[in-house]
């Protein structure tokens, strides 16, 4: 008789060196390698374009925690650590000193990297539409793309598909215009003929 493998928990998580990123899901310990550069200019362009109008409520209505890479634990064996997270305050209204936190997001953004696609389009899409988690948005950094979906019935919709020419209000955050180009970087520059 074979034993049935040991379920990751937060302990485990812990357990790991602060500077590995880590999740569990479906009571496997995950790790990964530290962002590529575009990846993690996409996701500060997400901080930037919406911690303004949401967190702080310059310019926008205000009312919403937006941070990155915070522990969310749906159960015991599902943790994760999306790239950028938001909470309405009135859901979490004291998060200081919380970890992992177990208030289910209002919204989740993951940016897509090479080797993390299926985990995010398929595992954690699941994951989150299981969980209520209303809002969902994928970001490509390499092709420049935002995908913003909304759960309607325990299923995920497609809201917008939007490139860096668009400027969006994109669910749930339509109280402002959404420069989708900022969340990415420049195009380079053509390569000059020799």
């Amino acid at each position: 008789m074979v034993a049935a493998p040991k379920l990751a928990t937060y302990a485990d998580l812990l357990a790991t060196p602060e500077d590995v990123k880590a999740e569990i899901l479906g009571g496997e310990l995950v790790t990964q390698p530290s962002a590529l550069f575009e990846h993690s200019y996409a996701q500060s362009g997400v901080v930037d374009g919406l911690r303004g109008p949401f967190d702080r409520g310059r310019g926008g209505p205000g009312g919403w925690w937006i941070v990155v890479e915070v522990d969310v634990q749906f159960t015991d064996h599902d943790v994760v650590r999306p790239d950028v997270v938001g909470w309405r305050r009135e859901r979490l209204p004291s998060p200081w000193g919380k970890r992992p936190i177990d208030v289910a997001p209002d919204w989740i953004c993951e940016v897509l990297s090479p080797r993390g696609v299926r985990r995010d389009r398929v595992v954690k899409q699941e994951l989150y539409a299981r969980h209520g988690v209303p809002f969902y948005w994928l970001i490509d950094p390499v092709e420049a793309l935002l995908e913003a979906f909304t759960l309607e019935r325990g299923r995920w919709v497609l809201t917008g598909t939007y490139d860096r020419s668009a400027v969006a209000r994109v669910p749930p955050f339509e109280a402002i215009e959404l420069v989708v180009a900022d969340l990415f970087m420049p195009e380079p520059p053509e390569a000059a003929d020799d």
